[in-house]
Parts: structure tokens; C-alpha cells; sequence
């Protein structure tokens, strides 16, 4: 590990150095600081990227934009929460934002086929063994098939709440409304979750 690297971590009295500190020399110019930042926090809002897009690819591509999008915007971060909470909510914004545009464009695509009679010549040929049974990888893919159905609002709060353990407050603050607001779509996602997941098994038995 690097001086610099050391220095950031640890101040002069042997304490850790806290984000707050590096968050202000990051807005002085020091990347030093922000890097420091990264390295903190990389996991943990990579964690949250996949937990929205479920996918490895999606989750690095979206996190890495977070980070950019932090940097540009260091001046709006006022301190009012926790900068991974700030950021966070960065992450969240953006994951929504490529959840919106996949269904735009799968809409689109889905008009164009049908005006062009081709729907059927592309949709993919469904096997189904009877055999089967929701093995662990099958689970998965249910899990992320139920999840695309919750509204957005709905799948963030589950997600962050079930999937990454987030408190309703915390919850409350990455997406910029009411505790209350929080508890009722929880409520409502858990519901629609519990039966979309339901008929799976069903379909698989």
C-alpha cells in the first residue's frame, strides 16, 4: 500500500479518516481522496447495481457510471445523509433509468414485429421438461422473471430491503420519499411477489 494510500485511511491522531474528510479533499481536486472513496464503498455499490439489474455486466457498467456521475457532481453531495446513502440513491436512479429504457425498447420492438407479421417467426421455440424441478439456477431465473414484473418502485424497495438488508430509513432516504411510502409498496411487492413466485411452482410441479 502506497504512502498516500496509508495517509488517507489513517489521520495524524490514529483514527480512520472519515468520508466526510475525503469527500471535502475530493471537491478540492484530490483524486487521491476519491479513489479512497472507491475503494471503500466499489463493493457495496456494486452490490446494489446488481441487486437492481441482476446481471454482472449491467451491475459493473451501472456502478462504474455511479462513480463517474459522484465525481461530477461532488458539489451536490449538501451532507444531510451518509455519502454511500448519496450515492446509493445515484446507483438507484440510474438502475431505474435502464429498467425504463429496456422496456421502451422491448415495447418498440414488440409494435415493430407485430406490424411486420413477424412476432411469431421471432419468438424463441419453448421446451418444457415435466421432469424438472426448481433447482437452484431455475430458482434464480424465476426469482429475477418475478421481479421484472414488479413496478419499478416496487422491485427497488424489495430489492434493497430483502436482497441487501436495508432499513426502511435508509431505504427512505436513497429514494427520496416517506418512510410511510416505503412499508406500503414493501407490503404490496411482498404480496404480488408471493403469488408471481407461487404460480412458478405451480408451473414446475
Amino acid at each position: 500500500m502506497s504512502e498516500i494510500a496509508s495517509n488517507l485511511q489513517i489521520g495524524p491522531e490514529g483514527e480512520a479518516i472519515s468520508d466526510d474528510h475525503l469527500v471535502e479533499q475530493s471537491r478540492k481536486g484530490a483524486m487521491e481522496a476519491f479513489e479512497e472513496l472507491v475503494r471503500r464503498h466499489r463493493d457495496k455499490i456494486y452490490a446494489r447495481a446488481f441487486s437492481m439489474m441482476r446481471n454482472e455486466d449491467s451491475a459493473v457498467e451501472l456502478s462504474q457510471l455511479a462513480w463517474i456521475r459522484a465525481w461530477q457532481k461532488l458539489d451536490q453531495f449538501k451532507g444531510d445523509s451518509s455519502f454511500t446513502t448519496w450515492l446509493t440513491r445515484i446507483t438507484i436512479n440510474l438502475c431505474l433509468d435502464e429498467i425504463r429504457k429496456r422496456k421502451r425498447n422491448a415495447a418498440d420492438s414488440i409494435e415493430e414485429l407485430d406490424e411486420s407479421g413477424g412476432v411469431e417467426r421471432k419468438l424463441p421455440v419453448m421446451e418444457f421438461n415435466p421432469t424438472a424441478r426448481m433447482e437452484r439456477s431455475e430458482l434464480r431465473r424465476k426469482i429475477d422473471e418475478a421481479l421484472s414484473q414488479l413496478s419499478d418502485s416496487h422491485r427497488s424497495v424489495i430489492v434493497l430491503h430483502e436482497f441487501e438488508g436495508m432499513e426502511y430509513r435508509e431505504i427512505a432516504e436513497a429514494m427520496g420519499c416517506s418512510i410511510g411510502t416505503v412499508m406500503s409498496r414493501l407490503f404490496y411487492a411482498r404480496r404480488r411477489l408471493a403469488s408471481l413466485l407461487s404460480g412458478a411452482r405451480n408451473e414446475l410441479t
